[in-house]
């Protein structure tokens, strides 16, 4: 795995010089460039494939991933030898209904070798059988809803622990060291915050005092609001995206119903400067996340310094689990895996140090290795609290 780059033994440089893109090691030019030869050419145009959001509502979550792959993708091209790799966005706005077109074009792409993402987890839900079908791997840096992996794709991966740890630990993190006793739980009615909000409130157990769901896109949250203050909860926890949660939170502000008052607990899907915004610096002040994601700038090796020299600008939420979901593909590419089969079996057998964990799955995708963090908004700016036990 790469957070710099590495030196290959002389065995895997000869290798490397071998494969170099142009070179058909036996296969025939035609299956060079269509990407289906043997395992150890280059195809021509080789590219792995990034599904999520670019642009929509909540488009700040996978510009930070694509991001990530993009830095990945130019430290592997700088190899010298190096098959080099383009990268074809599939820009999904994060919503379900996209997913399908998006899919099937890129299965019907066979320079694209493996997919990073997709992103959310609804439009997961709608691509990974198409991508299973077609035998097109994908590893998502922060698609969290549990049932993903329980399909029974064999072309599904995931590079952070899912919502079935974070939920409980959101909980006991509320209750524990909050120590709240009446808390209101809220969802987006998505895939994802729907399904995040559900185990936190399994979770809570007596001290979930009121549940309520908002839609995807709403912008007055005056009758919620009000509910909140009549229900006497000392938190809310809010499953779902920051442009909603963001305005939630504006409003409860507004109203008078302060942090002291009200603690405002929220998810990875709102890990974004974009809350800040929405809700105010003021109104955001005290704001606790969860997230199943390493902390930006705990990342090992240069990768905080290499991205913030490639984008003028910090890692934020997923950017370095879109490095390792990326850095995954592309050593299969470098080993010479270079049809969909091989870079599929190559994935399910990977077993490397990323910068976020050791990067390794059991037979459903899941990573080996979890952990869930709580952060804050404090003075403007999102930082790390503490890591959250998971058991």
């Amino acid at each position: 795995m790469r957070s710099t780059l590495k030196l290959a033994t002389p065995l895997a440089a000869a290798a490397l010089l071998l494969a170099a893109c142009g070179g058909t090691t036996g296969a025939s030019s035609e299956e060079a460039s269509s990407g289906t030869g043997s395992g150890g050419s280059c195809p021509d145009g080789v590219s792995i494939g990034f599904f999520g959001a670019l642009t929509g509502a909540n488009a700040n979550l996978g510009v930070n991933i694509r991001n990530g792959v993009e830095l990945a993708v130019n430290q592997h091209n700088a190899q010298e030898g190096a098959c080099q790799v383009t990268i074809e966005n599939y820009d999904s706005q994060g919503l379900p209904d996209q997913a399908t077109g998006l899919a099937t074009q890129a299965v019907r792409d066979t320079n694209v070798l493996g997919i990073v993402g997709p992103a959310f987890s609804g439009e997961s839900r709608v691509a990974n059988p198409i991508f299973a079908e077609a035998g097109l791997v994908g590893i998502t840096p922060s698609a969290t809803n549990p049932s993903l992996s329980e399909q029974g794709w064999d072309t599904f991966f995931r590079v952070l622990g899912n919502d079935a740890t974070q939920g409980p630990a959101a909980a006991s993190y509320i209750t524990g060291t909050l120590g709240k006793q009446r808390v209101y739980v809220i969802d987006d009615a998505s895939e994802y915050g729907k399904g995040l909000a559900d185990l936190v409130r399994a979770d809570l157990g007596a001290a979930k005092v009121k549940d309520n769901t908002v839609q995807t896109g709403q912008t007055d949250f005056s009758a919620v609001v009000a509910d909140i203050r009549a229900s006497g909860a000392d938190a809310v926890f809010y499953g779902g995206y920051y442009s909603e949660a963001g305005l939630l939170l504006k409003q409860m502000r507004e109203a008078g119903l302060t942090n002291e008052q009200v603690a405002f607990v929220t998810d990875d899907g709102a890990k974004d400067e974009g809350l800040i915004t929405a809700a105010g610096e003021q109104a955001a002040e005290g704001t606790l996340i969860t997230c199943p994601c390493l902390p930006p700038d705990q990342a090992e090796g240069t990768f905080v310094e290499d991205y913030t020299a490639e984008f003028g600008t910090a890692p934020a939420t997923y950017s370095a689990e879109g490095f390792d979901a990326a850095n995954i593909l592309l050593d299969g590419i470098a080993d010479g895996a270079t049809t969909r089969e091989d870079l599929l079996e190559f994935v399910g057998g990977y077993d490397e140090a990323g910068v976020t964990k050791q990067l390794t799955f059991d037979d459903s995708g899941e990573p080996s290795e979890i952990s869930v963090w709580a952060y804050k908004v404090e003075g403007g700016q999102i930082v790390a609290d503490q890591e959250i036990p998971t058991s």
